[in-house]
């Protein structure tokens, strides 16, 4: 991801009123975060995690997905 993908990613998440992780293997980052989310290493499986409902976020992660 780009640094415009990733603070575009950042603001639909810090919208959202319920916690949002990233994570692969034993290794769990804020979806909230900037930094936390551009050190990622987009080119390994990531889990986004979540437990609540926001239609943009749905949107988002939709677009994003490789698989469900």
């Amino acid at each position: 991801m780009t640094p415009d993908e990733v603070q575009h990613f950042v603001h639909v998440t810090s919208k959202c009123d319920f916690d949002i992780d990233i994570s692969y293997n034993r290794y769990i980052v804020d979806a909230k975060s900037f930094l936390g989310v551009y050190g990622l290493d987009f080119h390994k499986p990531l889990k986004v995690s979540y437990d609540g409902y926001n239609a943009e976020l749905e949107e988002l992660l939709q677009k994003m997905a490789v698989a469900c």
